[in-house]
């Protein structure tokens, strides 16, 4: 690089860096012995000890000393790069430090991270299979893959470090993190949600959560090759959208309901007009006609704020033909049920329940928050009236998502919605390896909604109702 663009980037052209050891001072007696690297501060296991990371650090901070990080993100990255690599090489010669060059490499990629990016997250976040990023603290980073959590070796320098991170987030949406306002919630702009909280809310320091989107649309094929459902099971919800059945999807969180979500409204006819309405855009529906709106948080004068309600509002006044809330979580609820009973049938949407009758009664309190004073009996009647099917996920112990219930609404008892099974999964046992074992059943009741089927000119295939479906699980 030449010396202009080294000055461009840099503070000075050569930054002095006071060193371990000069050339002809007096030596250590264990520094005269030829120096001889540990197996541990090598390759791959060189990143996972306490010493590669205390010289990690320590590079961190001369070099954010040396570059000048307000005019870096205007500079191409490889410039950056190709500098960054300059003075690693020049630190590390003046300290005599012993490195390979794939060590010095990482070093080079793990600055520029910092410098560019979002520090020892992006690695993380480059990793399609990753699902949350969880950092309980600077020095406890856990993530979830395939339904598991693992703990990583990944760790900040300090709270401070993980601190200005979470400001690097929240920065980039028009937030502020603060002792003002310790909890945020933010978006990354490849859409992955975020969820930080500080001190004096954190006891013991930042705490940071990120829920990961892939680009990836699971399909009806994988959830069955990965015995999420069973075909049966697919081609009767199939068979439910396209006769405009209204969908609850339910579950906990991380269960997979917006996986399901996206699944299940591939099936949608692509001549129809579908708004969708999030909190945070996940939804990737494949239809031609479609229109998103997402909800927008206060600025930082607590204005301008854009909740559900309102867009579901706006959304009724846009002649849809279905509209799909990512979640319901408040009293956009009660506009959702109004929509459903007045002729935007077939909609869908999904809320935080450990069963069909929880969904319900949740559905029932967040009518109830929108403080219009409407009889307990109205709600139900509303809700029974509205919605015709519950699907239920779950994320079970072994880490695996499976649709444990297809329930159909059949009416009101005892001053509860009252839900019969379709399909269920059964469990049967845990296996050695801890796998869950189980099945999916018919639970033997015919349900209703075939006339509704029938009506819309849908025939289901034969034997789609038989006792059992497929194989032990």
């Amino acid at each position: 690089m030449a010396t202009k663009a080294t000055q461009t980037v840099t503070k000075a052209p050569r930054t002095h860096v006071p060193a371990a050891k000069r050339p002809g001072a007096a030596a250590p007696p264990e520094r005269e012995q030829p120096r001889k690297r540990h197996p541990a501060t090598s390759g791959a296991a060189a990143r996972t000890t306490d010493r590669y990371f205390e010289l990690k650090s320590e590079i961190h901070k001369k070099l954010i000393g040396v570059l000048d990080v307000d005019r870096v993100s205007s500079i191409p990255k490889e410039r950056v790069r190709t500098e960054i690599g300059r003075v690693v090489e020049r630190l590390l010669d003046d300290e005599r430090v012993p490195m390979t060059t794939a060590e010095q490499n990482t070093i080079v990629e793990e600055v520029l991270d910092e410098v560019l990016g979002l520090g020892p997250l992006e690695p993380l976040l480059k990793e399609p299979s990753i699902s949350d990023i969880l950092v309980n603290s600077y020095n406890k980073v856990f993530i979830e893959r395939q339904g598991r959590l693992q703990l990583t070796p990944v760790r900040f320098r300090d709270n401070a470090h993980l601190l200005h991170i979470i400001e690097k987030i929240v920065a980039q949406v028009g937030r502020r993190v603060d002792e003002a306002q310790p909890i945020v919630d933010a978006r990354l702009k490849d859409g992955s949600r975020v969820n930080a909280i500080i001190p004096p809310l954190a006891l013991d320091g930042p705490s940071l959560s990120i829920r990961r989107f892939g680009r990836h649309v699971i399909t009806s094929d994988e959830m069955i090759g990965n015995q999420t459902i069973m075909p049966a099971m697919l081609q009767f919800l199939a068979a439910c959208v396209q006769a405009k059945t209204t969908i609850l999807i339910s579950g906990g969180t991380g269960s997979g309901k917006t996986t399901t979500l996206n699944a299940v409204s591939r099936f949608i006819p692509s001549d129809e007009r579908i708004i969708t309405i999030e909190d945070t855009a996940e939804l990737q529906l494949q239809q031609r006609h479609v229109i998103k709106f997402e909800t927008r948080p206060p600025n930082l004068n607590k204005e301008g704020g854009i909740n559900q309600r309102q867009l579901v509002r706006t959304a009724l006044r846009m002649r849809p033909d279905r509209i799909v809330v990512g979640e319901c979580r408040g009293a956009e609820a009660l506009d959702m049920l109004q929509a459903m009973n007045t002729g935007v049938e077939g909609s869908m949407t999904t809320i935080h329940a450990n069963s069909p009758r929880d969904a319900f009664s949740r559905l029932e309190a967040m009518i109830l928050m929108a403080d219009l004073e409407i009889p307990t009996k109205v709600i139900l009647q509303q809700l029974a009236s509205a919605i015709k099917m519950v699907v239920q996920v779950s994320r079970l112990q072994d880490g695996s998502r499976k649709i444990i219930n297809i329930a159909e609404v059949v009416g009101i008892h005892n001053d509860h919605i009252e839900v019969r099974d379709i399909f269920r999964f059964r469990r049967i046992g845990v296996s050695a390896e801890g796998k869950v074992q189980g099945r999916f059943e018919w639970s033997g009741e015919t349900p209703a909604i075939l006339d509704r089927l029938r009506i819309s000119g849908i025939t289901l295939p034969e034997g789609i109702f038989d006792e059992a479906l497929g194989v032990n699980i």
